[in-house]
């Protein structure tokens, strides 16, 4: 694919979606080698493009195959939910979750179908798209749905900007569980599938001998059991487990230290066990660059890492940063396309 085609969802039309698509879209606008196409309500983007200050002419376009304008020019696949019927922006309303949700089946059928080479999807409101009637706890799984995959994990791309080229990639044993129950998800066997499926991950995403560190759930790893078995009972023997498969694995580390180790170089991905203390770290050090990679999907899907900011919709105070490098990496990644297929198609 000599240059790539991305769709980008514009969200939910009432958060700060169509206004960093807009500025990412703006931005590239022009740019050689790639085409970023909006899937959404048009108004939506025009919206979002005033409020952000994007001087730029909206284009409707109705094939994902249709060559960019140029500089000043962003194109949009229009969903034709709403119409000019916009919801006020920050409110929860059924009608964006409808919309929203017509952007991602929209999108994800032309990466199916191969007319897009991925997807980038902006951030979705989850009370939205259950008043409108959808049933899944956010984006990963609707997708799992929409491809036929039962099974997706989420990997967070962490620049370190001090090291250039270093990635640190960050994957997840749990993700969208309340902490009491990711704890009882922690067993030999969940954490071993996810360290496999980590490595396979690397290695269709560019890296051909990866190495990777398991974190520790407890303080310290748990010193020797004083404060939690985890690490005994089921942390440590699946990391001796994989590395008996030939897996370059590393753990249970200290979650206090491992992902610094991982962002000055000594690894290349880290698997952490629940939902922020993998985000945390990411976000804490790039809240801007981190970006999301759906793994196990037979589509490319990059995406960014932060929510609707309802609290600032229509401001234009909003940064497209996060959107720009989803984007960025989603133009890196597409030529893993086939390889994607090849290793997560049924």
């Amino acid at each position: 694919m000599t240059r790539p085609v991305l769709a980008l969802t514009l969200g939910d039309p009432a958060g700060i979606g169509p206004e960093i698509t807009a500025g990412t879209l703006a931005a590239v606008a022009g740019e050689e080698g790639h085409h970023g196409v909006a899937v959404g309500d048009a108004e939506a983007l025009r919206r979002g493009a005033r409020a952000a200050g994007v001087a730029a002419e909206v284009r409707e376009i109705t094939d994902f195959g249709t060559a960019p304008a140029g500089p000043g020019v962003i194109d949009v696949l229009d969903t034709g939910v709403l119409g000019d019927d916009l919801p006020p922006f920050g409110t929860v309303d059924a009608r964006a979750g409808r919309a929203a949700v017509a952007a991602i089946e929209t999108a994800t059928r032309a990466a199916l179908d191969g007319a897009v080479a991925g997807v980038v999807t902006g951030p979705i409101n989850k009370e939205a798209i259950w008043q409108a009637g959808s049933k899944h706890l956010g984006h990963t799984e609707m997708l799992g749905e929409l491809t036929g995959v039962t099974r997706q994990d989420t990997m967070f791309v962490v620049r370190n900007t001090a090291a250039e080229g270093h990635h640190l990639r960050i994957f997840f044993t749990t993700r969208h569980l309340s902490l009491r129950s990711a704890l009882d998800r922690i067993t030999r066997e969940n954490v071993l599938r996810a360290i496999r499926e980590a490595a396979t991950a690397l290695r269709v995403f560019g890296v051909p001998e990866p190495r990777l560190a398991v974190a520790a759930l407890n303080p310290h790893g748990g010193e020797n059991g004083a404060f939690g078995d985890e690490e005994i009972v089921h942390i440590g023997p699946a990391c001796e487990a994989a590395r008996a498969e030939g897996l370059d694995v590393t753990g249970p580390v200290p979650a206090d230290s491992v992902f610094h180790q991982g962002l000055t170089g000594r690894y290349d991905g880290v698997l952490s066990h629940f939902h922020d203390q993998g985000h945390i770290p990411a976000k804490t050090y790039d809240f801007d660059g981190t970006i999301s990679v759906t793994v196990g999907l037979p589509i490319l899907r990059t995406s960014v890492d932060h929510g609707t900011a309802f609290d600032i919709a229509g401001t234009g105070t909003a940064d497209h940063g996060t959107m720009l490098s989803a984007y960025r990496a989603a133009v890196d990644y597409s030529p893993a396309v086939p390889l994607i297929r090849r290793t997560y198609g049924s």
